[in-house]
């Protein structure tokens, strides 16, 4: 990962996923364009309401109550004190509180929404929106309350509550007011006009946020997945002609051919003196492209359609800045996103899947052509009392069966809320959420597959059944990096610190693994 600090620039270009996983990881720092284009626009937006405000006195969601309460008529004198009412008794949210960095991707997505200029909000709130991230500043959100529709509603109103100096939030990774941490960081609480509190918290921001940090996840996966792949075929004797582009150009996806090539690109240098095991192997060798690539070939599309996300208007009521019109509709709704997390998620459990039986063949005797049983690499006369991974491989069992228990869709589960006013609702959030879930379970499902991998290769080279000059440099390069970090088990050992090590460089995606993004 690249550790220099770069500038993302909001109300310009399209942003792009990796600009808000940028952010979220501080590696980038937000810059509010100065263009008078922009500046223009967002004043007209703010300048149009207040008109309208003045000459019609009759705008949803600042003169009418929120949702179903949209036929209760707000008198001037209480207008003002209308969006702090929102941000506040949306303040019930539950669970587990988001990440710093989770929040974060929060505040780059919800800033790029209202960078549009269709949301009718203040430069003011914009330059407040980014300078909570340049000052560090991320709202305490709790992660259950949204169903997707109205938007993420309840998790955004910490954001509202954050920018007017309100709840809790942390201020350089240490815990404390909301008013406190504005004023160390020299920001004003903010003034809430009419409509910004509406258009802070009426939108996708929260699940499109989870979504980004997900996506590169989940590319990463993809590519750690064909590595682990590579290294389990040698460990398993299996036979590298799997994976011939002669057989993918007639089966021509073309993710699914990516993920061939880099396999066979691993397998290259084993050379004429390598005999495979079997003519053909097991299906999660054999068919490792298979499961990887639809994945593969999916992530352009999830790529498109979050992007697309990310960088739209997605509250409502909306401004027609030209035609001087408010519009009405329901861009709040997260079906997109959702159908993205729910389609993502099914494909990242299948991963899982895929190494659970992979490591099952590599601890078997009755499967692994010749390696001890559960890889245990004791001399003889100790085999007796060592188990090696066998453990671990429960583990992986384990993970595996609850990410695939967490693929059921969410979005399938709209219920009806809010007086059936919210009749159908997207359930985008916790399609993410439960996304994140089965990305979490499958890195740890990855991270022991490369203690197993790198077990079982070491054997190999140690009883002379394949020979350093056989993996290749990439091969080796990677093999000596798992080295530093995960010891040769000749005895029974805890591996609990090596498994979490592992997972934390999976998430930090700490190997250069064939040079390019799956979805770039």
């Amino acid at each position: 990962m690249n550790n220099s600090c770069t500038n993302v620039l909001f109300g310009e270009e399209n942003l792009r996923i990796e600009d808000i996983v940028a952010l979220a990881e501080q590696r980038a720092m937000p810059v509010l364009s100065s263009a008078p284009e922009f500046t223009t626009r967002i004043q007209a937006g703010a300048d149009f309401l207040d008109r309208e405000l003045r000459d019609h006195g009759h705008i949803y969601g600042v003169t009418t109550g929120y949702g179903d309460s949209v036929s209760r008529r707000v008198p001037p004198e209480l207008v003002a004190e209308l969006p702090l009412h929102l941000s506040r008794f949306h303040g019930c949210g539950l669970g587990n509180l988001l990440s710093a960095n989770q929040a974060r991707a929060v505040l780059a997505v919800r800033l790029a929404s209202l960078c549009t200029g269709y949301s009718g909000v203040s430069l003011n709130l914009l330059r407040q929106l980014s300078g909570l991230l340049e000052h560090n500043i991320t709202p305490l959100i709790p992660e259950e309350g949204s169903v997707g529709a109205s938007g993420d509603l309840t998790p955004l109103s910490y954001v509202a509550a954050a920018l007017i100096g309100e709840r809790d939030v942390l201020y350089r990774g240490e815990k404390t007011t909301a008013e406190d941490a504005l004023s160390k960081a020299g920001l004003t609480p903010l003034t809430l006009r009419p409509k910004e509190a509406l258009a802070i918290m009426n939108g996708t921001s929260v699940m499109t946020a989870m979504m980004c940090q997900a996506f590169v996840r989940a590319d990463y996966l993809c590519r750690l997945t064909a590595r682990i792949t590579s290294l389990a075929s040698i460990g398993l004797l299996g036979n590298p002609a799997h994976f011939d582009k002669r057989l993918f150009a007639a089966k021509p996806h073309p993710g699914q051919a990516r993920i061939a090539a880099f396999i066979e690109g691993d397998l290259a240098d084993l050379g004429a003196n390598y005999t495979p095991a079997r003519l053909q192997d097991r299906y999660s060798l054999r068919c490792a492209p298979h499961v990887i690539g639809v994945l593969a070939d999916m992530m352009p599309t999830f790529r498109t359609t979050l992007e697309t996300e990310l960088n739209s208007a997605n509250d409502n009521p909306l401004i027609d800045i030209e035609g001087e019109t408010i519009l009405h509709g329901g861009h709040f709704y997260g079906g997109h996103v959702a159908f993205v997390a729910d389609g993502m998620k099914t494909l990242i459990a299948n991963l899982a899947d895929l190494m659970d039986r992979q490591m099952a063949l590599l601890v078997d005797t009755k499967f692994n052509h010749g390696l001890p049983s559960n890889l245990s690499g004791s001399d003889a006369d100790r085999a007796s009392i060592n188990h090696g991974l066998k453990a671990v491989q429960i583990g992986v069992s384990a993970w595996t069966a609850e990410a695939l228990k967490n693929t059921m869709p969410a979005s399938v589960f709209s219920r009806s809320t809010e007086c059936h006013n919210q009749d159908k609702v997207s359930m985008g959030t916790i399609a993410a959420r439960d996304c994140l879930r089965i990305l979490q379970l499958t890195e740890q499902v990855a991270a022991a597959n490369l203690i197993a991998v790198k077990q079982a290769i070491t054997l190999r080279l140690k009883n002379g059944e394949i020979r350093d000059a056989q993996l290749g440099n990439d091969l080796t390069t990677f093999l000596d990096a798992l080295g530093r970090d995960i010891p040769f088990i000749a005895e029974d050992q805890p591996l609990e610190g090596t498994l979490r090590l592992l997972v934390d460089r999976i998430q930090g995606r700490h190997w250069a693994l064939y040079g390019e993004d799956i979805a770039s």
